[in-house]
């Protein structure tokens, strides 16, 4: 930061700090978090404010006004053309501004906070029987103060147009603070209104303009460039104020309020998922099957599939849905009065792709036909994978990526096929190919040409395309601008589009209502060329650090073997900022703070890596405290279309801090628990007294931070040590049972339950044990990993690894039950040792629930069963459970058992996570991860409910937190064996 920057941005913290309420960020670790979005490009704020009030808000950009400070509103963050980066003071409407402030049921509006999520909001309005349906693909984080600000459009729009469509007012305050609405307004009125220059001057530029305006604005719906000069034209006796700052990317005022126009329910769906052998076709398509008037036409094309197909929470949907090998989908959806009428729609499309020519026994481009979707769960999913297009397309792990800077060009139906061929064209001059999906009913299709940002030859490719392409679309007489925006990729494009004229009329308004260019300058006008690589998130110079990493990254390009490039898979998309369904991420649900959210983590990664935050950063006090709430439940995982793991990635953080560091007393004690856990059981009282005297739970508070709020386990005696290697039936089938630390130690009657169940089921079971013959219990090292010490998770991982090849190479399932310690099998250690007898295990590792789930589908479980007193099960999924797709199997194991009836908390983490909820620093998050739904449904569940957990720490929060005991699911099939065994 230059000096005149530095001492303003120093003053003005200051004054923020003091006169202001909300979190002041502007160190450099904060600062580098929001200097990104879902565009190509990085720029460092000043700093950011999150206000805890409206006045906050106003007061933070008077004090940036008068301290000659640029302001950019911000809510979630995912802009794709640059809008919300900026060399300004953030203001972060997301976390606290966030409220519905009226709501008319009777009349179907409703008035918000700009911060406000799009879901969120929906969530609310459901049991209204009411919903906002500007529909945009990022719902679970665009706010509505973005989706004002840029206009959004969604997959709908055919049906519900745009956000300029369903806003009726908005709130804002102008850049010398006053506040004021912004509605319909009587031309006639605002001619005599003194009081009101500004819309007077506006009503006079938009009359001026009129002609011009007629002449130079795209005729198509999706037109989002620019500013609303059509709203200020003679139309009638009204004009709408508001329509001028919706699109205007808050670059004229500060949104406080915005009045929605909402719309009731839709009911009953279908979806027709027609197939192309050809993508030309589709496009062709596109304009025929319009005319059966459904709600959404999107694209999928083949790229996509494919790579959705790789994608663990997408390959069921591409199965289901996707038949042959089509070249293009598109997912037509109906949405008529009833179930009746859309089965009949379903027809009539069938009909008309037969009319076309299309055929599901026919070769070639005329391959086609009709794949029905009418449950509604597979239409969520094919909603989910849909709306997902644009993370899906940046799984690839290659350096060159699909690139957003001509992605959501508008042209008539009618030319789509051709527009979408000379793209194409454009693209392989270049030497590259594009990828397709989104929405055909409008003739809008996101597309994105793969190119290495890294590279300057790749700049200038993307400008050269860029200018065909505008071009390409101005034949067309479409837009450039389409949905997602100006920002910098589109703006300095205006003059080509709108000519010099409406351009100038742009800066009019941008100068009429922001005079000193306080809002988020550079935008839609006076804007830097899109190729300026000095704004890039990759600039000249941009350089990875190479360190060694302690885990296998080699599937990814770039520096650190590779460690770099699997950060760089995060494109700040912000799907990590869900506030419900699925599990990620967890803290950020606690907190709503962007240092705790996926994407956040992986800025800060980045930004540390290549020396963007200063030497020492990877290892420094600020990395620990933004990973410090990472609890590695691993959703991001499998919920993050790009693959981004965020546990993984704070193993190498962790490691590398405490080679740099060395390791506190909690975190010795935490990751040695494997290897005194057996001295332990020699005196377990010795070690409980810690939660029986008074005052020694405060002590060890203050001496190895366990917080004394929280019990620990209780040691025992009686640990699981079985007295024979094998048991259980001798010609059974041959199963090793992995007993883990956690359930050895503490909950020994989750293994005898386990064995009790397999050898009722037959099998013959091993007991995994040493391979090199010494006493101390086998362990897969977690509990090292989580705490850096690397090379003890080495010495663990490979003794349990010699332990249990010998059975994996005959191909035996190797079984545990704790989520966290089985899966390391399947995940860590084969990423940590890099040897083939580690994939070997990893392949045989099974879940407990996951081997009785699969071999009762096979037709080789024989277990005998009866019902239990309890006719209903109440199960949390652990978060590991969830990441690897073992729900599905516990829920089956569980509904084995005669007339019970189960249901699923719909949770992200519990909260626990190891050591994370006994810490005395994080318990209080610990405790909210838990009360955001897992709590909750614990204490309304029936009293005589069995609560499923299989979690060793899901167990202690449950018991904790809301007084019930939770159980593993072998020991609800146990008990099912024993009712039976008691019975005559």
């Amino acid at each position: 930061m230059a000096g005149s920057a530095a001492r303003s941005a120093g003053t003005l913290e200051k004054r923020l700090a003091a006169e202001v309420a909300g979190s002041v960020l502007f160190d450099t670790f904060s600062r580098g978090r929001y200097a990104t979005d879902a565009s190509i490009y990085q720029i460092i704020p000043i700093g950011t404010v999150i206000p805890e009030t409206m006045d906050d808000a106003i007061r933070a950009i008077t004090l940036a006004r008068e301290e000659g400070v640029t302001v950019l509103p911000r809510g979630g963050g995912t802009s794709q053309c640059g809008q919300t980066v900026n060399a300004s003071l953030v203001v972060d409407c997301s976390k606290k501004l966030n409220r519905i402030l009226d709501l008319d049921v009777t009349g179907r509006s409703a008035r918000v906070e700009p911060g406000i999520v799009l879901d969120d909001l929906n969530r609310q309005l459901k049991k209204h029987g009411l919903w906002f349906p500007v529909d945009v693909s990022t719902a679970s984080r665009a706010t509505i103060g973005g989706m004002t600000a840029n206009n959004s459009c969604g997959g709908r729009s055919l049906r519900y147009g745009t956000m300029r469509n369903n806003v009726v007012q908005v709130e804002a305050a102008l850049a010398d603070g006053t506040r004021r609405w912004f509605g319909a307004v009587s031309r006639a009125e605002a001619a005599r209104n003194d009081a009101d220059l500004l819309t007077r001057d506006l009503l006079a530029l938009g009359e001026r303009e009129a002609a011009e305006v007629a002449a130079r604005f795209p005729k198509v719906q999706r037109r989002v460039g620019g500013y609303n000069l059509d709203a200020l034209v003679p139309n009638g006796p009204t004009n709408n104020m508001a329509h001028i700052l919706v699109g205007s990317e808050g670059t004229l005022a500060f949104t406080t309020a915005v009045d929605l126009k909402l719309w009731p329910l839709i009911g009953p769906k279908v979806f027709g998922v027609c197939h192309f052998g050809a993508f030309h076709q589709a496009m062709d398509a596109a304009q025929h099957l319009v005319t059966l008037n459904p709600i959404a036409v999107e694209l999928v094309d083949r790229t996509m599939i494919g790579l959705a197909r790789d994608i663990a929470m997408f390959r069921p949907t591409v199965e289901r849905v996707v038949r042959g090998d089509p070249d293009a989908l598109l997912v037509v959806e109906f949405a008529e009065a009833s179930e009746a009428e859309n089965l009949a729609k379903l027809r009539d499309l069938e009909a008309l792709m037969g009319d076309l020519g299309f055929g599901w026994d026919k070769p070639g481009a005329h391959f086609g036909g009709v794949v029905p979707v009418i449950e509604p769960a597979w239409q969520a999913a094919v909603t989910e994978m849909r709306s997902s297009g644009l993370n899906i397309m940046m799984s690839m792990k290659e350096a060159g990526k699909p690139v957003s800077f001509v992605e959501d060009c508008a042209v008539p139906l009618p030319d789509l096929a051709a527009y979408t061929a000379g793209l194409t064209e454009i693209f392989k001059a270049h030497g590259t190919t594009g990828t397709w999906y989104a929405h055909a009913s409008v003739g809008c299709l996101h597309v994105r040409p793969v190119l290495n940002m890294k590279l300057d030859v790749d700049a200038r490719r993307m400008r050269s395309m860029a200018e065909q392409a505008f071009a390409l679309v101005r034949q067309y007489k479409g837009s450039h601008s389409g949905e997602h925006g100006d920002g910098i990729v589109r703006s300095e494009f205006h003059e080509q589009m709108f000519g010099t004229r409406l351009v100038r009329a742009f800066e009019e308004v941008k100068d009429r209502f922001d005079p000193a260019g306080l809002f988020n300058p550079g935008k839609i006008v006076r804007a830097p060329r899109m190729d300026d690589r000095s704004l890039f998130r990759y600039p000249p110079g941009y350089q990875g650090e190479e360190i060694e990493p302690v885990l296998d990254w080699s599937a990814y390009p770039g520096a650190s073997k590779g460690f770099l490039g699997a950060i760089e898979m995060c494109n700040n998309n912000g799907t990590c900022r869900k506030l419900d369904g699925g599990a990620m991420c967890p803290s950020y649900r606690a907190t709503r703070d962007e240092q705790h959210v996926t994407r956040g983590r992986a800025n800060t990664l980045r930004l540390a890596l290549t020396g963007q935050l200063g030497p020492g950063a990877f290892t420094s006090p600020e990395m620990e405290a933004s990973l410090k709430l990472c609890v590695s439940c691993k959703a991001c995982k499998r919920e993050c279309p790009t693959g981004v793991d965020m546990a993984r990635m704070k193993i190498e953080a962790t490691a590398a801090r405490y080679a740099f560091h060395g390791a506190k007393l909690h975190d010795r004690l935490v990751a040695h628990l494997p290897r005194y856990a057996s001295l332990a059981a020699k005196a377990p009282w010795l070690l409980n007294l810690r939660d029986k005297l008074p005052g020694l739970a405060k002590l060890s508070e203050k001496i190895a931070a366990f917080s004394a709020r929280r019990s620990l386990p209780k040691w025992r005696s009686d640990v699981f040590a079985p007295k024979q290697p094998s048991e259980g039936a001798a010609g059974g089938r041959d199963v090793v049972l992995f007993a883990d630390t956690f359930n050895r130690a503490f909950e020994r009657e989750n293994l005898d339950a386990a064995v009790a169940v397999l050898t009722a089921g037959g099998y013959r079971i091993h007991h995994a044990v040493p391979a090199d013959g010494t006493k101390r219990n086998l362990c897969c090292g977690r509990t090292y990993l989580s705490t850096g010490m690397i090379d003890n998770a080495r010495i663990e991982a490979e003794r349990l690894v010699a332990a249990l090849e010998p059975f994996a190479i005959r191909g035996v399932p190797v079984i545990g039950l704790e989520p966290s310690c089985l899966l390391t099998l399947r995940d860590e250690i084969p990423a940590l040792l890099k040897s083939a007898a580690s994939e070997t295990v990893s392949r045989n590792a099974v879940l407990f629930e996951e081997f009785i789930a699969a071999e009762a589908k096979a037709g080789r479980l024989a277990l005998p069963l009866k019902a239990l007193p309890q006719a209903k099960a109440l199960l949390h999924g652990h978060c590991h459970q969830k990441a690897f797709d073992a729900m599905g199997a516990v829920e089956g194991t569980l509904r084995l058992v005669p007339g019970l009836a189960v249901e699923t908390v719909e949770s992200s983490c519990c909260g626990m996570a190891g050591a994370f909820g006994y810490h005395r620093d994080t318990i209080d998050v610990s405790l909210a991860m838990a009360e955001l739904s897992l709590l909750p449904a614990v204490r309304k569940a029936d009293a005589d409910a069995i609560i499923v957990a299989d979690g060793t720490s899901c167990r202690h929060q449950i018991a904790d937190g809301a007084g019930r005991e939770a159980v593993h699911v072998a020991r609800v099939l146990a008990a099912s064996i024993a009712a039976s065994e008691a019975r005559p």
